[in-house]
C-alpha cells in the first residue's frame, strides 16, 4: 500500500495537483501547499489509479456500507468510480435543493437506516463532510465513517471525532511530503516552512484558529453555560431552561389577538421562549402586549419578536422602540451591518432597566434562500464587537455558534414532516439538538395546528430534554 501511496504523489505532483506557493484557501487563511485534485478529471489513467487505491484502502480499514456518497463537488467523479467498481449504490448530495423536479437534497435510491461511507479529496477543518453528513442523516441515514484522499493534519480529524465521524485518510501531509522528497522534488526548507505553518495553524471547523483551552459549547450543561454568558438575557434564559428543563421554543404563528393569548396560556407552562409575529396579529394592541407579558410572568417565560429588522440604524431604532416594552429579544438580519445594532442598542440604553436582547439570523431553515457560509461567517462577527447587546444566533449548524455563552435558536422542528410546500425544511427533536447543535428548538405548527397544544407542547418538550440530555452525555463520553 505504501508504494502505491508514493506512485500516487508523484503523479499527482507531476499533473500539477500538488502545488508550492502562496494559496488562499476555502477557509480563508493562506497556505505554502495547495492540493488541487480537481486536476485529476483531465487525467483518467490517473483518476482511475486513484479511485482503485482508495477503495483498497477503504477495504484495509474495515469499512462497511450499503450506499457511497461523494462531497461535492471534487470527490463526486471518485466516488462514482468506486461505485462502479465496488457495485454499490451511490447518492448525490446538492449543496441546495432545487425548486422544481424532485426538489430533493440528496438525489439517488436509498432506505432509512442505510449505512453511508461518505468520500471526500481533502480535509482541512472537515466542514465540507460535516454538512454532507448532516444533510445525509436528515434523510434518514447512517454515518460514521469518512474515507478522504489527503487529510492537511489542521485539526480535521478532531473537529470530525467531535461530532462522532471517524476520518480514514489514505495519505497525510507528512507522509506527502517525505515521499515528495525521496523523489527529489522538494528540500527540506519546504517542508520546515509547511510544518512550521501546519503547527500554527489548527483550526476549528469554522476555519478560525483553535483555542487550546476552548470548551465546546455542546459539551457544558445549560446551568454551566450560564456562568459563562456574558449577557444579561442569554444568562437568564440558560438558567431558565436548565430550570424548566426545556429547549422548546413555540412559533406563536397566529392571526388574532385572542389565538395568540391562548395558545400563551397553553403552552407557557412548557415552553422557555415564545416567538411571536406581531405584525401578523390583526387586532394587535398595546394592551395584547401587556396580557401576553402578564402570561410570561406567570408562566415564567421569554418572548421573543421575530421581527428579523433589517433597515437602517436610525429607521431600525424607532421599529424597535414599539417592540422593547414587551420583548425580551428580538430578531435581526445583520445586512445593513453595525449602524441597526447600534440604532437597536440605543433604544435600549434609553431604559437602563430593562434586560433586552438581540439575535441575529446567521443561516435559515428554508430550501433556496440566499445567505452563504461567507456572510454567515460575517455575522458571527458581531457578537464580538456587541457582547452586550447579542445574546444568540438563529442558525442550522452545530459548527456556527462557538462560545458557551450564546444561545443557538434553530427553526424547522417537527416529528412529521420534512418539508412543506413552501420549502420548510424540518428536522426531529433528536437531530436539531445533537446533529444540528440547537439549544433552543423553535417548534411551529407541529404544536399551534395540534389538537391540544398543551399536550403536543409538553411531548415536544420532553423529547428536546432527552435529546439534550443524549448530547451532553455523549460528549462527556468522548472526553473521558
Amino acid at each position: 500500500m505504501e508504494s502505491r501511496v508514493r506512485d500516487l504523489c508523484l503523479q499527482l505532483y507531476e499533473i500539477g495537483a500538488l502545488k508550492f506557493g502562496d494559496f488562499k484557501m476555502k477557509v480563508g487563511v493562506s497556505s505554502p501547499v495547495y492540493f488541487d485534485l480537481r486536476m485529476m478529471i483531465s487525467y483518467p489513467t490517473v483518476m482511475e489509479s486513484l479511485s482503485n487505491l482508495l477503495w483498497d484502502f477503504a477495504k484495509s480499514e474495515g469499512v462497511e456500507c450499503d450506499v457511497v456518497c461523494g462531497v461535492p463537488y471534487t470527490a463526486l467523479p471518485l466516488a462514482t468510480l468506486i461505485a462502479v467498481k465496488a457495485d454499490l449504490p451511490m447518492l448525490i448530495r446538492r449543496k441546495e435543493a432545487k425548486d422544481y423536479g424532485t426538489k430533493k437534497l440528496i438525489e439517488g435510491v436509498y432506505s432509512k437506516d442505510d449505512l453511508c461511507i461518505i468520500f471526500e479529496d481533502v480535509v482541512t477543518t472537515g466542514s465540507s463532510i460535516l454538512e454532507t453528513v448532516n444533510d445525509l442523516k436528515h434523510e434518514g441515514l447512517v454515518v460514521k465513517e469518512v474515507v478522504a484522499v489527503l487529510d492537511r493534519e489542521q485539526g480535521g480529524i478532531g473537529n470530525l471525532a467531535r461530532q462522532g465521524i471517524s476520518l480514514k485518510p489514505l495519505m497525510t501531509l507528512t507522509q506527502v511530503l517525505r515521499h515528495l522528497k525521496a523523489l527529489g522534488k522538494i528540500d527540506d526548507n519546504t517542508i520546515n516552512k509547511i510544518q512550521t505553518y501546519v503547527q500554527q495553524n489548527q483550526l476549528d471547523p469554522r476555519g478560525e484558529p483553535k483555542k487550546s483551552d476552548e470548551v465546546s459549547r455542546l459539551e457544558l450543561s445549560f446551568s454551566a453555560r450560564a456562568d459563562m454568558a456574558q449577557h444579561v438575557v442569554a444568562a437568564r434564559l440558560l438558567r431558565l431552561m436548565d430550570k424548566k428543563q426545556s429547549l422548546l421554543c413555540v412559533a406563536a404563528d397566529v392571526s388574532t389577538s385572542q389565538q395568540l393569548l391562548n395558545l400563551a396560556e397553553a403552552v407557557g407552562p412548557h415552553v422557555a421562549l415564545l416567538k411571536t409575529h406581531a405584525d401578523i396579529i390583526t387586532d394587535w394592541s398595546p394592551n395584547v402586549a401587556l396580557q401576553l407579558a402578564s402570561l410570561a410572568k406567570q408562566h415564567d417565560f421569554l418572548i421573543m419578536e421575530d421581527r428579523k429588522f433589517a433597515d437602517i440604524g436610525h429607521t431600525t431604532g424607532l421599529q424597535y422602540s414599539l417592540v422593547r416594552p414587551w420583548a425580551d429579544l428580538v430578531t435581526v438580519h445583520g445586512l445593513p451591518g453595525d449602524g441597526l445594532l447600534q440604532g437597536i442598542q440605543a433604544e435600549i440604553a434609553r431604559y437602563p432597566e430593562s434586560q433586552r436582547g438581540v439575535v441575529p439570523i446567521a443561516q435559515l431553515s428554508c430550501s433556496g434562500n440566499l445567505i452563504t457560509p461567507q456572510y454567515t461567517k460575517s455575522v458571527m462577527r458581531q457578537a464580538a464587537s456587541f457582547p452586550q447587546l447579542i445574546a444568540g444566533f438563529v442558525c442550522q449548524s452545530p459548527d456556527v455558534v462557538v462560545p458557551p455563552g450564546l444561545l443557538q435558536l434553530t427553526p424547522g422542528v417537527s416529528l412529521a414532516e420534512s418539508t412543506d410546500t413552501l420549502g420548510q425544511q424540518y428536522n426531529s427533536p433528536l437531530a436539531v439538538v445533537c446533529e444540528r447543535g440547537a439549544d433552543l428548538a423553535i417548534v411551529g405548527r407541529a404544536i399551534v395546528s395540534a389538537d391540544d397544544p398543551a399536550y403536543a407542547a409538553q411531548k415536544y418538550k420532553t423529547l428536546l430534554w432527552e435529546a439534550y440530555q443524549q448530547r451532553v452525555k455523549r460528549q462527556a463520553v468522548k472526553e473521558d
